[in-house]
């Protein structure tokens, strides 16, 4: 949500993209689009979506002029570095831009947030509310 807020202020329309996972998710994307659309409200600006495929075809079909993506650490920097760089061969109009969270959330991760989750664990401080309650009752044993 914080990197989020930061490119609402930086676009005139940002698309939050949700896309379909071969991993095994916690929740599916339709899950995931229900639980995001109550906390993007106070962005008129914002939308989001699910697509599937590549996330840069995807962009290039909303004739997005970016892609934005979270970097937390130096660990994230390899990874995203090597997707933007492929983004870029694939369709060069559209730009990386890499928004740094705040550092409260430097070291947070889905895995992590997760993994607290189900041992019982707060995560209240790192997702919104409507999250945290759908993680309690995902792990509820």
């Amino acid at each position: 949500m914080d990197v989020l807020a930061r490119a609402a202020r930086l676009f005139d329309k940002v698309t939050l993209a949700i896309g379909e996972s071969p991993k095994q998710p916690l929740f599916t994307p339709q899950q995931r689009l229900d639980m995001i659309r109550p906390n993007i409200v106070p962005y008129p600006n914002v939308e989001a979506t699910i697509f599937s495929g590549l996330l840069v075809e995807f962009a290039k079909g909303l004739k997005a002029d970016a892609i934005i993506r979270g970097l937390r650490e130096l660990s994230d920097f390899e990874f995203e570095f090597n997707m933007a760089l492929m983004n870029r061969h694939l369709e060069p109009s559209i730009e990386t831009i890499f928004v740094m969270p705040n550092e409260q959330f430097s070291y947070t991760s889905s895995s992590l947030v997760k993994q607290v989750a189900r041992y019982g664990g707060k995560v209240a401080h790192f997702v919104p509310p409507n999250v945290a309650e759908a993680l309690r009752l995902a792990f509820q044993r």
